[in-house]
């Protein structure tokens, strides 16, 4: 029963701690603040009428065909014609061309001339047709100052063009 008594009697202690007049300056403070204040909404916008487009689909370019994005090869082929990828690799195809030594010529029965290229410490024999380098180089020409070769090679557009390039016989120096 005590208990019981001791409930009330803490609430209205409570109640009595408390007073008006502790916040009495924040209510003459907001009530000073808001004297002058308006509210003001603003107008809504107005608002324009729906006017529907026709779409004319007929005579424009389709946006989700692929020709848009891929430009259509020009006739032709682009370029040069392409490598031919199912004949058997020769050994200085596997060497870039940077890393062959052009360092003699042989001529037999003065009919062809062959190259003597080296690489990786062996010398190999080679004659007009054969294949050198990366870049599907053929030997077009073998002199005694360097080895001529036409080279297949892909342009930016993935054209296949021919390049000239050459071997100079080892210890010469480019002239230009």
């Amino acid at each position: 029963m005590k208990r019981f008594l001791l409930i009330p009697v803490c609430c209205a202690l409570l109640t009595a701690c408390t007073t008006d007049g502790d916040y009495e300056d924040l209510r003459q403070w907001m009530s000073e603040a808001s004297r002058n204040l308006k509210g003001k909404v603003p107008s809504l916008p107005e608002v324009k009428p729906y006017e529907p487009v026709a779409y004319d689909v007929e005579n424009l370019v389709d946006p989700f065909k692929s020709t848009r994005v891929i430009p259509e090869k020009a006739k032709g082929g682009g370029g040069a014609a392409q490598p031919d990828f199912d004949r058997p690799r020769e050994p200085l195809e596997a060497y870039p061309l940077e890393s062959l030594k052009y360092v003699g010529v042989m001529t037999r029965q003065k009919e062809a001339s062959y190259a003597i290229i080296s690489v990786d410490g062996s010398l190999y024999q080679v004659k007009a047709g054969n294949y050198l380098g990366q870049n599907f180089g053929v030997i077009t020409k073998i002199d005694e100052s360097e080895v001529v070769l036409k080279e297949l090679v892909q342009d930016a557009a993935g054209d296949w063009i021919e390049r000239a390039s050459s071997l100079l016989l080892q210890g010469q120096e480019v002239t230009k």
